[in-house]
């Protein structure tokens, strides 16, 4: 199970002062980390593995968010 000791090290890293491309990298980690989860978790059904994904899923998407910018609202 070396792809839950990759999640567990990306989910406890840092993620200030993080350049523009350091952030696709780690995007494209995520999403990495997050796929593969998912082809142990369709067989096994864990629900730890679902937890874990859901976690990496939140940080993705902060990090996605930091990447595009927040919607304006003022429209």
């Amino acid at each position: 199970m070396d792809i839950l000791q990759e999640a567990s090290n990306f989910e406890n890293a840092k993620m200030s002062h993080m350049s523009t491309s350091d952030r696709v990298v780690a995007s494209r980690e995520a999403k990495r980390l997050i796929l593969a989860i998912n082809e142990i978790y369709k067989k096994t059904k864990d629900s730890e593995l679902m937890d874990i994904m859901k976690r990496l899923t939140a940080k993705k998407k902060k990090i996605e968010i930091r990447l595009k910018g927040r919607p304006d609202s003022d429209i």
